[in-house]
Parts: C-alpha cells; sequence; structure tokens
C-alpha cells in the first residue's frame, strides 16, 4: 500500500526553510557581537556558559526550521507524516547536538589561547 499525499505540505517547506535561515542570521549576528565584546574587554567570561544563555534560542530556532523543513520535504516524497517526522526529528536532534557540541570545543580554544589557538594557517 502506497502513501500519496492529497496535499503535499509545500506551506510548511518554504515556512521551515525560512524559520532556519531567519534564525541562522539571528544566531550569526549574537555570535559576532558576543565575540566582539569579548575580544575588546578580555573580560574572565565563561564562553560555555555564555554560549547556553546567548546563543541557545535562536539556535533552537535553526534545528526547529530544519525539522520541519526536513520532515515536509519527506512527506512531498511520499512518506507519511508520522514516518516523517519520527526520521527528521532524531537526525536533527543528533545532529544539532553535535553542532552545539563543536561549538563549546572551540569556545574552550577561544577561551584558552586567544583567537590564535582558531588560526588554523598558523600550522604551517
Amino acid at each position: 500500500m502506497y502513501y500519496f499525499p492529497i496535499d503535499p505540505p509545500y506551506f510548511l517547506l518554504l515556512a521551515g526553510l525560512l524559520a532556519g535561515v531567519t534564525s541562522g542570521i539571528a544566531f550569526e549576528a549574537t555570535l559576532k557581537q558576543f565575540i566582539k565584546n569579548c575580544s575588546q574587554n578580555r573580560s574572565t567570561l565563561n564562553l560555555a556558559k555564555t554560549q547556553n544563555t546567548q546563543l541557545l534560542i535562536p539556535f533552537l530556532g535553526i534545528s526547529a526550521g530544519v525539522c520541519i523543513f526536513l520532515s515536509s520535504g519527506l512527506q512531498i516524497f511520499g512518506f507519511p507524516p508520522f514516518l516523517a517526522y519520527t526520521i527528521s526529528l532524531p537526525l536533527t536532534v543528533l545532529i544539532g547536538w553535535l553542532i552545539w557540541y563543536q561549538l563549546g570545543v572551540l569556545f574552550a580554544q577561544l577561551e584558552r589561547g586567544g583567537s590564535r589557538a582558531l588560526d588554523l594557517d598558523s600550522f604551517s
């Protein structure tokens, strides 16, 4: 038995894409502002702690947009809604957690060694 969507969720596909992109722009602006403030003040702020408070909301917006976009895309290609969300939700949570963890590692390197710790050209 095949599942043929009568009304594919094209609106949700575009809404998820728009939510992800706008949250990504907000995440970029917040990250740039935070790094600029830390480089000017050079205070003893814990970057990992600040990562959780300032960047979490835009990052969750990106993740929600990606999840909706992915599940809508799967539904357009014939997956039932339950199966589409069953696939896209764990995949989005896993990838989001890996990116958030890597961001924490980068902040730890930045806190220990400053911006020179992230300069990849200095290794050659």
